[in-house]
Parts: structure tokens; sequence; C-alpha cells
């Protein structure tokens, strides 16, 4: 079973070596990653209009760094924790929660009423982001096989394995497999 409420941490012998990662080549992958996904989706953007130009923290509370995302440019970067620029809103919580109600597994609603994530600053862009997320239906795990198509096949097994180790929720839910 994949992660519900966002109750699942991430297993300790993974943040370790996260600890001492350069935190440049993880800026470089997510804002390549979130360019890639607005390119696929472009309805994101349109559906969050004028919150685009808002910067959005995340802070994802079981890793050992901060990030700050900003729409408008497609970036997304790492950030030692406390050093975060400033921004328009803050959601916070594990990146079990986070996964969980990116790829639909938790309403994003329920997992703010439960506390599993927290919401500061301006509730409304938080809202057109999480909306349009919603929307799109995003996989992150189809996302990245499609970034990397030359390693589709052992990525899909090790998207799948880790899942199964960690009850991380790295892909939609194949809606069969639910009902």
């Amino acid at each position: 079973m994949l992660a519900a409420r966002g109750d699942v941490s991430i297993p300790r012998i993974l943040i370790l070596p996260m600890r001492v990662l350069p935190l440049w080549p993880v800026s470089l992958g997510l804002s390549a990653l979130a360019r890639r996904i607005l390119q696929a989706h472009p309805e994101i953007l349109s559906r969050i209009d004028k919150y685009q130009s808002k910067g959005f923290a995340l802070d994802i509370t079981d890793l050992p760094f901060a990030l700050h995302l900003d729409p408008a440019r497609a970036a997304v970067r790492a950030w030692p924790r406390g050093a975060a620029p400033p921004a328009d809103a803050r959601i916070s919580g594990t990146l079990a929660g986070f996964l969980a109600m990116l790829h639909g597994v938790e309403d994003g609603d329920t997992l703010f009423f439960s506390g599993a994530l927290q919401i500061e600053g301006d509730m409304s862009a938080v809202l057109a982001l999480r909306n349009a997320l919603d929307d799109a239906e995003l996989d992150l795990g189809a996302e990245v096989q499609r970034a990397l198509p030359m390693l589709a096949p052992p990525l899909r097994a090790a998207i799948a394995r880790f899942e199964r180790l960690t009850g991380l929720p790295l892909r939609r839910p194949d809606l069969s497999e639910v009902y």
C-alpha cells in the first residue's frame, strides 16, 4: 500500500547521502523536470494564471534541504534549510504527503485538514497551484521515464521497487488497481 495521509517517511539510509549532496545538481535536475512537465502540460501555467509570478517555498520536512518553486521560469531551486529566499506561499509536510497529493493518492484538502500538509502565505496562490496540478494528473515516474527514454525499462522497475520498499507514491496509481 502506498502512503496515506503523508505518514510514510524517507528511510534514513537515503537521507544521509542527501546531507552531503551539492544542491546545484538537485536544482538543475528538478528545474529540467519542471520545464519538461510544463512543456507536456502547458495548461498548468494557464490554470494558475495570475499566480505564475508567485514564489512557492516547498518545505519537505524529511529532506535535508528546502525547495523554492518559480512557476513562471519553470525553476526549482534547492536551498540549505533556513536559507531559502522569501516566498509568497509556503507549503510544508513530508515527501510522502507531497507525492500523495501530486499523484492523487490523497486529496490535498484532506492532507491539509489532517495536518499532514501546512500552508502559510497566499492561500489563493496555493489553491491555484494545487488545482492546476490536480487537473494535470501528473505522474512523476512516467515524466522521468519520458525524460530518459533509453533508461525507461530499468527506471520503471526501480520506481516500482522503490515504491514497494518505502511506501512512497512515485507514480499515479492505476485506477484498476484501486477499484
